[in-house]
């Protein structure tokens, strides 16, 4: 009775020192709750001190989902969660995030759920509360309108529902969400979007149940994700060597599909396979008439199984989006499936794959729908097409195929132990949104507080790997930036760029030149019998390990003293501009092919002196301590050894033992490339009279 009457109390208090002001002024969802928890006999048994009165608030909702009281609740946590977390200073969160994982897991296998907005108010408030979830915490705000929550709470919160948001693409989405709102998501734009998301569900299942492409998709149970074509003024063009028809093309879950048009109907429709290993390449691609490339708008597919490749054209007046969204939910869909052959997996985790590329493609379509007028990025808002262009992204998807190995697990003991707490893993829901694939199973183990990809308090091995790869990917970003921003344009330009950066190799070979030319006999004299006692006394590769210290060493050295201070830009004096003439022969073919190769070789030298400079610090690191290994392989292996060990290593590369590690460190070494910048470069004009003298 104390607990009842302190509790009380303290509501009382905190109306009378002022601190719910902004409720007096219009009510808002939380009023007659917490009116409720007031006035309840039992307000002591349903209030935390420690949590918020929004936290308060979202956990009695949870309570009332869940059946359990708030002591209940208390008590499972304890016995549930470890003492790690436990004892964790943020234990308002990590006890929010718990009665909130679970509710939603419970919620979200109720029948059109996505329609009631009773749920989707509940998703906010979670969010919201997740904000400010100690006691002594609480958003200053005026009604439901003026509620926002950040990126993290979204990003924290909405995965917990796979069909609203994944962990991978999580926060792409609320930036497109909240992007004019200052980063911040108000209500009515999220319940705008689960309105439109249940919408693309509804669209889903209704297009899946109709009679189009029957006979096709029977087989597999294939599911219409897409169909386009069927307007006449925004028709779909498909070109196969030098015939171009108009029609109908339908992507599903499986494959594409093209019915040309006819006089009256469609002809028999023409199946282009995604699901098998073909050897599929599906590319952006240009069309013009009578074979010109004028037109970027279309998309390419080639397989092992087609005799020539197909193009299919996305007609519009300006711009590309319509191509661009298609050539992204196409390779969303391939993409999947390569992860399914890559890692063989097989039953009820190969529907839950495709499940999870489709609710992205659905995801993508609401997105698409609300922001009409705003250009999306559309690969970067679906799972496998990110993991593809991500570094580390093949990282993200190992972790996924052991989450759904984990996942598997669960699913067996939960059987076996006859555990009732239903999943919110994609495959499960598949069926409280209308549709079935596969054979989905309901329930897990609920030992642990884990729900679907993330836990209870911590980050789950795919948030990391989620996270390390973002963070890598920013460096490639700031990285590519450099790379673009030292670009010249023109042959002659570029070709004194690449002087410039040679010159100290250039340097060199006079020297060696001027030695083997014996013009002065001592110094000639004098080199000969030094590499010639180097070399009989077998010190080649000492030679060698001495060399690549001194690059080691010059680079530590460099980035130790060179901390704080300016880069120093490579300074190249530009030839002079070229005339009308001399431009008009510089763009023919052969030259701009060959414009881009010394490109390409000056983006190889410029990144080269980064790593010397030390601009990238971490890359130097690593580079300088493989220097430094292989100086020691040299120094402490006899040449010949290193010699046979190089031929081994080269012959049994792409060995079947060796294969999948030799991709993953290729893989390694290319997003380890792609992040270092390139040194900057700054053009120096030379000044006219000097050009007329």
């Amino acid at each position: 009775m104390a607990v009842v009457n302190k509790t009380r109390n303290m509501l009382e208090g905190l109306v009378k020192e002022g601190s719910f002001k902004w409720l007096t002024r219009r009510r808002s969802s939380f009023d007659e709750e917490i009116e409720d928890m007031k006035m309840s006999p039992s307000a002591g048994k349903n209030w935390l001190p420690e949590l918020s009165l929004t936290a308060n608030v979202v956990v009695h909702r949870c309570s009332k989902i869940l059946g359990l009281s708030l002591c209940q609740l208390r008590e499972n946590f304890d016995a549930e969660v470890s003492d790690f977390l436990k004892n964790q200073s943020s234990f308002a969160r990590i006890f929010l995030e718990y009665c909130c994982f679970l509710a939603l897991a419970w919620s979200i296998h109720v029948n059109g759920y996505l329609d009631d907005k009773k749920f989707r108010r509940l998703t906010f408030d979670m969010m919201v509360a997740w904000e400010f979830p100690e006691a002594d915490s609480e958003p200053f705000l005026h009604a439901d309108d003026d509620v926002t929550v950040g990126i993290e709470a979204f990003s924290r919160i909405a995965p917990a529902v796979p069909v609203v948001a994944d962990v991978v693409v999580g926060d792409k989405i609320f930036e497109v969400l909240a992007a004019s709102t200052s980063n911040r998501l108000h209500f009515s734009v999220y319940d705008k979007y689960l309105i439109r998301l249940e919408r693309a569900v509804r669209k889903l299942q209704t297009q899946s149940e109709s009679s189009l492409l029957s006979s096709l998709r029977s087989g597999r149970r294939e599911k219409i994700l897409e169909v386009d074509g069927t307007v006449t003024t925004q028709p779909v063009l498909e070109h196969v060597g030098t015939s171009t028809w108009p029609g109908r093309l339908t992507l599903t879950d499986h494959a594409l599909y093209f019915e040309a048009l006819s006089v009256v109907s469609y002809d028999k429709a023409k199946s282009y396979d995604l699901a098998d290993d073909l050897q599929q390449v599906v590319k952006p691609d240009l069309t013009g008439p009578w074979g010109t490339r004028l037109f970027d708008k279309a998309v390419f597919y080639k397989s092992s199984a087609l005799s020539e490749p197909v193009v299919m054209e996305f007609p519009e007046l300006k711009g590309h989006t319509r191509r661009d969204y298609w050539l992204a939910i196409i390779r969303e869909v391939l993409y999947a499936h390569r992860f399914v052959i890559k890692h063989r997996i097989s039953g009820l985790e190969r529907d839950e794959v495709l499940l999870k590329a489709i609710f992205g493609i659905l995801r993508l379509q609401s997105l698409k729908e609300m922001s009409s007028t705003l250009p999306l990025c559309f690969d970067s808002l679906l799972m496998f097409n990110v993991c593809d262009q991500l570094p580390l992204g093949d990282l993200v998807l190992e972790k996924l195929v052991n989450t759904l190995a984990m996942g598997k697990m669960d699913k067996k003991k939960a059987v076996t132990s006859g555990n009732g707490v239903c999943s919110s893993s994609a495959l499960s829901l598949a069926s409280n949104l209308g549709f079935v694939i596969g054979k989905s199973c309901g329930v897990v183990n609920s030992n642990g507080p884990v729900v679907g990809e993330i836990a209870v308090g911590e980050m789950t091995p795919l948030q990391k790997a989620v996270k390390e790869a973002r963070s890598s990917y920013e460096n490639v970003v700031l990285a590519q930036a450099t790379v673009d921003g030292v670009k010249v344009d023109g042959i002659d330009t570029n070709l004194a760029v690449m002087k410039e950066l040679l010159s100290p190799v250039m340097e060199i070979w006079n020297c060696l030149v001027f030695l083997f030319s014996w013009e002065e006999p001592l110094k000639s004299l004098a080199f000969g019998l030094v590499f010639t006692y180097i070399i009989c006394k077998g010190w080649t590769g000492h030679a060698l390990a001495t060399l690549f210290i001194f690059f080691a060493v010059f680079m530590l050295l460099t980035r130790y003293f060179g901390q704080g201070k300016p880069i120093d830009e490579l300074k190249v004096t530009a030839p002079p501009a070229m005339n009308t003439m001399e431009q008009l022969l510089a763009v023919q073919n052969a030259i701009s092919q060959a414009e881009e190769l010394i490109q390409d070789g000056n983006i190889l030298l410029l990144k080269c002196r980064a790593l010397l400079l030390s601009i990238f610090p971490q890359a130097t690191e690593r580079f300088a301590f493989a220097l430094l290994v292989l100086a020691l392989l040299l120094a402490l292996l006899p040449v010949r050894y290193i010699f046979l060990l190089a031929f081994l290593e080269a012959f049994t590369r792409y060995s079947p033992l060796r294969r999948s590690s030799t991709e993953r460190w290729m893989r390694r070494l290319r997003d380890w490339w792609f992040s270092i910048p390139a040194a900057p470069v700054i053009l120096k004009r030379v000044n006219e009279d000097k050009k007329k003298r």
